[in-house]
């Protein structure tokens, strides 16, 4: 109890270096020991990320904004959802220039989404004290020194709304690449009404491992039509990194590019069976740190 507590202090201190943050950090929320010299489970080697590689694409790839010119050079501008403004300060926000329904997004972090289904429904006064305090915060210091996010600058953007007939919310894919292959598919489902989840192989096999915390989708999910060319985008995306997380989504066929991440859940929600928190970390080969530098600068 006395070292969750010391812990629980030390881990505000984001002033701390990187190497011993994270091993503070990584043990206070799960539960473990982290050795960066060599972390064996996904979870450790997220963390070793978060430490040492850092190119520079990183910080382009995480801003949801300017990671659109990335995605329009590399697979095309068909698969990119519908922009509709950006904004550099939240009091720039106009709701009476907007559509009916929209989306907007602070492109410096994650979870900072406002969904606007009804523009007559919405309460424009806490709205816009939700984008001032989105954009007041920095994902680095947020969370777990996410490198990537550090030099974001904060923005919001608003997109097309996305529906979908017969869905209360659209499946989001989310594909878990390795050294640029995709090697297995996290599929959300119904994440407005009773989010469940569900991973798939790259062939589209259902896995029997699940994330802590939320519940896995007991039934079996249809393999997109265009699934092929979901890989084909996925693989494009992913290039050479040694880990990312590339999310499309399929609506009608029609596959849209959502964001890509390297440190999903911030590296601390592990998988059960425990078993496959090493399994799946077997699938990352950490690059060297080039000999007289502290970090990994090139892809």
């Amino acid at each position: 109890m006395l070292k969750k507590i010391i812990y629980g202090l030390l881990k505000k201190m984001k002033f701390l270096p990187a190497d011993f943050y994270l091993k503070i950090y990584y043990e206070y929320y799960v539960g473990k020991k982290l050795d960066l010299e060599n972390p064996i489970e996904f979870n450790q080697k997220i963390q070793w990320l978060k430490a040492y590689y850092r190119p520079p694409i990183l910080t382009q790839l995480v801003d949801k904004y300017e990671v659109r010119k990335y995605v329009e050079e590399v697979v095309g501008a068909k698969y990119l959802n519908e922009l509709i403004k950006v904004y550099d300060r939240s009091s720039a926000v106009n709701f009476d220039e907007l559509p009916e329904q929209f989306v907007i997004k602070a492109v410096h972090g994650y979870h900072f989404n406002l969904i606007v289904e009804d523009k007559s429904k919405l309460n424009r006064t806490k709205a816009r004290f939700l984008f001032k305090k989105w954009m007041s915060k920095n994902q680095y210091s947020r969370g777990g020194q996410e490198w990537a996010y550090k030099n974001v600058k904060p923005r919001l953007i608003a997109e097309k709304y996305l529906s979908e007939m017969g869905k209360a919310a659209i499946n989001d894919y989310k594909f878990f690449c390795f050294s640029g292959s995709p090697t297995f598919v996290q599929v959300d489902l119904d994440r407005t009404t009773g989010h469940v989840r569900s991973y798939y192989s790259s062939d589209w096999q259902k896995l029997d491992f699940a994330t802590i915390g939320i519940k896995p989708f007991s039934g079996e999910l249809e393999k997109p039509k265009n699934y092929d060319e979901m890989l084909e985008v996925a693989t494009k995306l992913a290039g050479k990194f040694p880990f990312v997380r590339v999310d499309l989504y399929n609506i009608d066929g029609a596959i849209l590019f959502g964001e890509m991440t390297f440190y999903p859940t911030d590296g601390r929600m592990d998988f059960i069976p425990d078993s496959y928190n090493t399994t799946i970390g077997n699938y990352m080969t950490l690059p060297k740190v080039p000999d007289g530098q502290k970090y990994i600068t090139d892809i």
